[in-house]
């Protein structure tokens, strides 16, 4: 089942349980009651204000059902995730399986990650009218662990293709860099839940390896689909919009409901995540040679609609 992405931005909020609900409360005053949310509907819940409050039982059904709780800083990037210790009746096999999985199978999948990232990214590009065959070559040249990080050298070509030689991206910045920090946030709450949900370990990753970082394999299956919320910022800087209000992260969570071309067909993103994650389980395992991804360059490579923001957002 997809889920709702749900977010709390504003402040003096308190979250808590009752019979199934997610229950937001207004702290001031009579303590109104805002909204309810089922359980059983949700995705994620990102954390993205100041004075928030929950309760010890809420987050144990949220951590129960897999959904992550997402702490977000100042300028909009995740600084924490709340993940469950379970997320698959064959865990702890899986996670043997990842952790006895061979260095070759490792660089082999990271190969066929940053082909897919530098597919996806040249087909944002093709969408918006931008020059796409630099990044189309490079995905043809990956080889097994990507030893010429054509992954890096892609991105210096692609940032200033996308939006232009003056922009760069900076995880510090306001305007689209902040627009961009949020997306990705949505966009990792998303990919966390569906590797826990593989059964995988989310800090025993492909390629990233810093020793503070975490969530070092959802940082790296998430990269194929980074090009669709930086699709969906081109589309609303088009629109005039460029900065992060209540209408635009609605816009960049919508990118998770939206349909990318796979072998089997249109595929919600989501739903794409969670094939990707649990192929790669099965990889480990020795029942599949090669991880699921999405294709580019279809369906998938079309501009993103956007829903209608209004001017007071």
């Amino acid at each position: 089942m997809i889920g709702r992405i749900v977010e709390v931005a504003d402040d003096s909020r308190h979250l808590s349980l009752y019979r199934g609900f997610m229950i937001v409360q207004d702290t001031n005053g009579a303590r109104p009651e805002l909204g309810r949310i089922p359980l059983d509907d949700i995705a994620a819940v990102i954390a993205n204000a100041h004075g928030l409050s929950y309760t010890n039982n809420l987050l144990v059904a949220l951590a129960e059902r897999g959904a992550p709780l997402v702490l977000c800083a100042a300028n909009h990037n995740a600084v924490g995730m709340l993940l469950p210790i379970s997320g698959n009746f064959e865990q702890a096999k899986r996670i043997e399986a990842q952790i006895a999985a061979s260095q070759p199978t490792h660089k082999r999948m990271w190969a066929a990650v940053v082909r897919a990232k530098l597919e996806q990214q040249g087909a944002a590009l093709k969408a918006v009218g931008a020059p796409h065959a630099p990044l189309t070559a490079l995905a043809a040249k990956v080889k097994s662990g990507d030893p010429e990080n054509l992954e890096a050298q892609g991105a210096r070509r692609y940032w200033g293709l996308l939006f232009g030689e003056a922009f760069r991206r900076d995880r510090e910045a306001e305007g689209l860099n902040a627009m961009l920090n949020y997306g990705y946030t949505v966009m990792r709450s998303a990919t966390a839940r569906a590797v826990i949900a593989a059964g995988l370990h989310p800090s025993i990753g492909l390629h990233h390896s810093h020793d503070n970082n975490a969530m070092r394999l959802v940082d790296d299956l998430m990269e194929p689909f980074r090009p669709l919320i930086d699709l969906k910022v081109w589309a609303l800087q088009r629109d005039g919009k460029v900065e992060v209000t209540p209408g635009t992260k609605r816009a960049l969570v919508l990118t998770l409901y939206e349909d990318m071309q796979t072998a089997s067909g249109l595929t919600p993103v989501m739903v794409c995540m969670q094939k990707l994650a649990t192929s790669l389980a099965q990889v480990y395992l020795g029942e599949k040679s090669k991880v699921e991804l999405p294709i580019a360059g279809l369906a998938g490579c079309l501009l993103p609609a956007l829903p209608e923001v209004s001017q007071d957002d």
